[in-house]
């Protein structure tokens, strides 16, 4: 779960990181008057989205940009009016854009420094690690590739945390003077046991700033976390912010499912998320294009079945659908079971090509068989592949 840079932020400064001043607005009128509360001669104004790269995207059919710098306090509200309500478009967003219904307005600063630094999961290494970089404002992936000597790193002993030593280290590494040291030990140490004791998957600030009177500040801040580690955090939980995600999703995320939506025309229906990616994968060898990836987990029963095919034909753009199911958890006459009353319900109205192994693997053939329903068997995977890419194609 991904959550508004206006609410990392507050939830980072419960760790002890420090954020320049900031309220948030859904109104043009509120921005300006935060904005005339504020009281600095300069006043960063930003939409409040799920979408990277805000600072170089802009909102369709004007110049204003995701970020914007006003060095004019009072036209705030005419910025925030240009955001709110209307489409930001992104390099992440595509063209399709994510409607902005919040602004960040913050005071301006002073800026001498940007840096970069996260923490992220190492899963090589199996334990948590800190990432930073002198070169702040920039996509890591970018230093990565054309400067990798500027990126840092320290791995976190999942028993001790994050120790002093580590971070004064990385203090050294990107040359900051003794008091910004002081600063960036406590706001690097303040990121680790966010990390940490929020079960987050990312923090990431960037940039991180220090100020010309030698302030160390978190500018920006990212963060997400483990969707399975949420029940512990029911405050976090809180924060989740549905708009602009697409109904399927939502329904399949209380149903239990994992569910994401793609720009193909074959819907996938599979049991274990090794074997949904191997579908997909055999899809597109054999030329065609998976419409989702659908996960219905390994001990699923026949109602959330019926739930995953009624989500997957709410897709107008699905042609065809395959259901791959190894009964190892699951029965495949469960399975069948699910289908039959899926397609029954809603109506099938698209080609279905139906791989079932495992468990009462006959049993559910069968049922499948005497459903009297438009039903086509695969034997593998691979005359899976090929029957429902012919089947997707037909319907086209």
């Amino acid at each position: 779960m991904k959550i508004h840079e206006f609410q990392a932020k507050e939830l980072l400064g419960r760790f002890g990181v420090p954020t320049p001043r900031h309220m948030v607005a859904d109104t043009p009128e509120l921005a300006q008057a935060h904005a005339e509360a504020l009281g600095t001669p300069v006043v960063v104004v930003k939409a409040q989205v799920h979408a990277g790269g805000r600072g170089k995207g802009r909102f369709e059919g004007s110049d204003v940009r995701g970020v914007m710098v006003v060095k004019d306090p009072a036209r705030v509200g005419e910025i925030a009016a240009a955001m709110l309500g209307h489409k930001l478009v992104t390099v992440q967003t595509g063209p399709a854009g994510v409607i902005c219904h919040r602004v960040l307005v913050e005071e301006g600063l002073a800026i001498a420094r940007e840096l970069y630094v996260a923490v992220t999961l190492d899963r090589a290494r199996s334990r948590p690690c800190v990432i930073a970089s002198s070169e702040g404002g920039m996509d890591i992936e970018e230093v990565a590739a054309s400067r990798p000597e500027a990126i840092h790193k320290e791995w976190i002993d999942p028993a001790l945390g994050l120790m002093p030593f580590q971070a004064r280290r990385l203090a050294f590494q990107l040359g900051l003077g003794k008091e910004e040291r002081r600063g960036f030990v406590r706001l690097v140490s303040g990121l680790a046991r966010a990390f940490t004791e929020t079960d987050a998957s990312l923090v990431e600030i960037n940039p991180l700033v220090v100020t010309e009177d030698r302030q160390v500040l978190a500018l920006d801040a990212k963060m997400s976390f483990d969707d399975n580690a949420l029940f512990r955090h029911p405050d976090i939980a809180g924060y989740r912010d549905d708009t602009g995600t697409d109904p399927a999703e939502i329904e399949a995320r209380e149903r239990g499912l994992s569910y994401i939506k793609l720009e193909g025309n074959i819907g996938c229906l599979v049991n274990g998320a090794g074997l949904a990616m191997a579908t997909m994968d055999i899809i597109k060898l054999h030329g065609g294009e998976p419409a989702n990836f659908l996960d219905v987990g390994g001990g699923a029963n026949a109602e959330k079945v019926a739930a995953a095919f009624r989500i997957i034909l709410s897709d107008a753009n699905v042609r065809a659908i395959l259901v791959n199911i190894f009964g190892g958890i699951m029965r495949c006459d469960v399975i069948a079971e699910g289908v039959i009353e899926a397609a029954r319900e809603v109506g099938l109205s698209v080609p279905l090509v139906v791989r079932l192994e495992g468990t009462n693997v006959e049993r559910g053939r069968t049922m499948l068989r005497e459903s009297g329903l438009p039903i086509t068997e695969a034997t593998d995977l691979a005359d899976a592949a090929d029957k429902v890419v012919a089947a997707a194609g037909v319907a086209n």
